[in-house]
């Protein structure tokens, strides 16, 4: 195995390390406390997750050292110390009322302001899936192979369809084994919404569902499982192009939706060709992407850079600190069409519209 394939999956496995325990106890365990931060001078070098809020404000998420929060002139950084449930950042989200939602591998902190809440998880013994355009969604609150779905009330624990795996892809399919994970096949690495508000989920091997609110579409393709070399790359990231076609975590594939009268399928068809050599034996696949105002594809690999796709060129932006190779955990596009670059060694990127340069307080 390549020494790029080793760390790829060495990162995704951290990616998806969601054991917590979460508090399902309907009686809350302490009065929420203020929240009043730390002011801080910097960021922290492994920034994971970026959001901007209604306000403007920027959240920066940290992998094991709290949240941070600039209003454009002062950095505050909160903790477990402020009321957050774990330190350790894996989404930041929104609601319609400008709550800010924190997720980590421990559950979810919900941030009104002035204190963080840990939101308490209903198990729904009949499974009952709904989707409505407020609902937000979240993966890692102490089961991976679950998804979570916060009705701005509730947080209600749903599973996946079951599927004959081992059929599907021709091949005995099993989850990763890494220490305090998950093994399930079903766990889950990404969830997006398209266009129209449809949702997707993509998993370590069983490959990526589709959900419309009524029922699943269940992509069940080899390249979206354990390939023939033993690689995990998983499905992270599902982003709609310009044209309406999906790209599941991979540069190789797009897919169209098709939908029928009684029952939606899809069709693959080929994504980026492949012999053109542009990737100079780097994998084939991102762990996070989105599309751009323009419409442009913008995915992101651990150690191989940015891609830039507008429909007939890929363009690849490597990012460096000084001599060190910055290796790119997530992508972002703000509220003003800025990207922004979260990062396992280097805090934060930024683009100005030519390169990608590391992000630096005023």
């Amino acid at each position: 195995m390549k020494p790029n394939n080793i760390v790829f999956i060495f990162i995704l496995s951290i990616l998806i390390s969601c054991n917590g325990q979460v508090n399902i106890d309907n009686n809350p365990v302490q009065k929420p406390l203020i929240a009043k931060g730390q002011l801080f001078p910097e960021l922290d070098d492994k920034i994971w997750d970026i959001h901007q809020d209604k306000k403007g404000n920027y959240w920066f998420g940290s992998n094991g050292n709290g949240v941070f929060f600039y209003n454009g002139k002062k950095l505050r950084l909160y903790t477990e110390a402020d009321g957050l449930i774990d330190n350790t950042i894996r989404g930041i989200q929104e609601d319609e009322f400008g709550n800010i939602f924190i997720e980590t591998p421990d559950g979810v902190s919900k941030f009104d302001g002035k204190t963080f809440v840990t939101l308490t998880i209903v198990a729904d013994p009949s499974n009952k899936w709904k989707l409505e355009p407020t609902d937000l969604w979240f993966n890692c609150n102490g089961n991976a192979d679950d998804v979570y779905r916060y009705d701005g009330n509730k947080l209600f624990e749903l599973k996946l369809p079951r599927k004959d795996l081992n059929k599907a892809f021709e091949t005995v399919v099993n989850g990763l084994s890494f220490p305090d994970m998950n093994s399930s096949p079903y766990s889950v690495f990404g969830i997006d919404k398209d266009q129209k508000g449809n949702l997707w989920i993509g998993t370590i091997v069983a490959g990526a569902f589709r959900y419309d609110g009524d029922s699943f579409i269940w992509f069940a393709e080899k390249e979206l499982t354990t390939l023939p070399d033993g690689r995990v790359p998983g499905v992270r990231s599902m982003i709609e192009d310009r044209d309406g076609y999906f790209w599941l975590s991979n540069f190789k594939s797009k897919y169209r939706v098709i939908e029928n009268e009684n029952e939606a399928t899809y069709e693959k068809l080929e994504g980026i060709d492949m012999s053109k050599g542009q990737f100079d034996n780097r994998l084939p696949y991102f762990n996070d992407g989105l599309r751009d105002k323009e419409g442009n594809l913008w995915m992101t690999t651990y150690s191989g850079g940015v891609w830039k796709y507008d429909g007939n060129e890929l363009q690849n932006f490597p990012i460096k600190d000084g001599d060190e190779e910055v290796l790119i955990v997530s992508i972002y596009q703000d509220r003003q069409g800025v990207l922004w670059l979260g990062t396992d060694n280097a805090s934060v990127f930024k683009f100005n519209g030519e390169i990608f340069e590391k992000f630096m307080l005023d």
